[in-house]
């Protein structure tokens, strides 16, 4: 009855009550990485101050979690050896295709408030069909929900839909998706490009060694709406929509090309050329630029694009391309823009700030930390910046054009994941727990910065 309650009253307020906290999918609404309200400050999870309550989930799982009202939802894959683990400073190019153990695929929901457990689903057992990355999971991928349904992503293992109380809706086996080190079949990395929910479809993108497509199914019924194959090489990134209503852009951050499509039909409008390898950053929409990086050599240049439809494919690129940085880009997290401000995190530390019309350099700083790697991808709310590292602590920093480091906090134990921001909290995924932040301190900063 509690369990039943609880989801009813989530569904009637996302319906009825613009405030219900959502954060949707991987980084929030469109990916922008950007919450609403007051956000946490200061808080220690070995002592628990400031923690709401702290959830274990069974596993290994990369995926952020994604908040609908008083719903968190998770995925995790579970393995039957129950030694099998992840190495956070695992080389490039590792991987353990070779050693398979069955997994057991997993989506959670949890109570916001409390962290309770109101319900788990297995989507799929079996052995996996390709291997991961040595650093990575089986289950990278963020899931999304619209407030009725919930969707996830399992790559190989398949695209499951579930209603928000936990019911089996539909699932698609969409075949082997072989991502890894391009020429390189032996290095399996796994996916986890992320779902996008947009205008009653599921859409994924899909780019692996062979057979890559993006494709969109309808969030009802599972239904293929299109699929767009392509000739590209294996990528990480999620898409994401740069416009709006006739104008909107599917946009696609992939090695050859970065690509904007027609969201409803899957139809190719545009493309920039930009020859890379390994792209995991997603796409930025910002103002009527969208910001893309990431690939392979480290530290290369981004981009600012627009993204609006006018024009074909074939048109010059010079005029597509708004600015071009020419080093400094990150490799794996992805940047995020705060008003005016384009903030760029790199995997070692270091925090760049430029304008987000201009691409102009304001500000580069290191942030203080113990180990120097950075995964997860910054997120922002009340005039603050969120850098989760590897190693454990999450920094709080302003958003402004000049670096100030406000606190740094502690989780205690290794943080791979994206937070989501919703309600006044920070949900937070580390390696075995789930935590729920609501911390001390929350708002002041805002309260404190003009024009914030």
């Amino acid at each position: 009855m509690w369990r039943t309650l609880l989801i009813a009253s989530v569904v009637m307020s996302g319906s009825a009550n613009a405030q219900s906290p959502q954060w949707p999918m991987f980084r929030g609404e469109n990916a922008s990485g950007l919450g609403e309200g007051s956000a946490p400050i200061r808080w220690n999870a070995g002592t628990n101050e400031g923690i709401a309550w702290k959830t274990a989930i069974p596993g290994i799982g990369h995926s952020s979690p994604v908040i609908w009202g008083d719903l968190v939802f998770i995925t995790t894959a579970v393995s039957s050896d129950s030694a099998e683990t992840f190495t956070p400073a695992a080389a490039r190019g590792a991987s353990v295709a070779e050693s398979r153990p069955q997994q057991s695929w997993r989506i959670y929901c949890l109570d916001r408030q409390s962290g309770r457990i109101v319900w788990q689903r297995t989507a799929h057992e079996g052995v996996p069909k390709i291997g991961r990355h040595a650093k990575a999971s089986h289950a990278n991928a963020t899931p999304a929900t619209n407030g009725r349904q919930v969707v996830a992503f399992f790559g190989s293992e398949g695209l499951f839909a579930y209603s928000l109380d936990g019911k089996p809706l539909w699932s698609r086996d969409l075949g082997i998706i072989d991502v890894g080190y391009v020429g390189q079949p032996e290095y399996q990395w796994s996916t986890a490009s992320s779902p996008l929910l947009y205008d009653g479809l599921v859409i994924i993108q899909a780019d692996a060694q062979q057979g890559s497509f993006v494709a969109a199914f309808d969030v009802e019924s599972g239904r293929e709406v299109w699929r767009q194959r392509r000739d590209e090489l294996p990528s990480w990134s999620t898409p994401v929509i740069a416009g709006a209503g006739s104008r909107a852009v599917l946009v696609t951050n992939s090695p050859k090309f970065i690509r904007g499509l027609d969201p409803r039909t899957g139809r190719e409008l545009w493309r920039v050329a930009d020859g890379a390898e390994v792209k995991v950053p997603t796409p930025v929409a910002a103002q009527d630029i969208v910001v893309v990086s990431g690939g392979a050599p480290r530290g290369r240049q981004f981009y600012g694009i627009r993204p609006a439809e006018s024009g074909d494919r074939r048109n010059d690129e010079v005029d597509r391309l708004a600015w071009t940085v020419e080093k400094g880009g990150p490799y794996t997290p992805t940047p995020i823009v705060t008003g005016d401000l384009l903030f760029v995190l790199a995997d070692n530390g270091v925090l760049r700030a430029f304008e987000v019309q201009s691409g102009r350099l304001l500000h580069q700083a290191r942030v203080p930390e113990t180990g120097g790697a950075y995964s997860a991808s910054p997120v922002s709310a009340a005039g603050v910046l969120y850098l989760t590292s590897e190693d454990g602590e999450i920094h709080v920093v302003r958003a402004e054009s000049r670096f100030e480091l406000i606190a740094t906090n502690a989780m205690g134990e290794i943080l791979m994941a994206t937070p989501a921001i919703g309600g006044g909290m920070l949900i937070v995924r580390g390696a075995q727990h789930v935590f729920g932040v609501r911390g001390s301190g929350s708002g002041k900063v805002a309260a404190a910065m003009p024009g914030v």
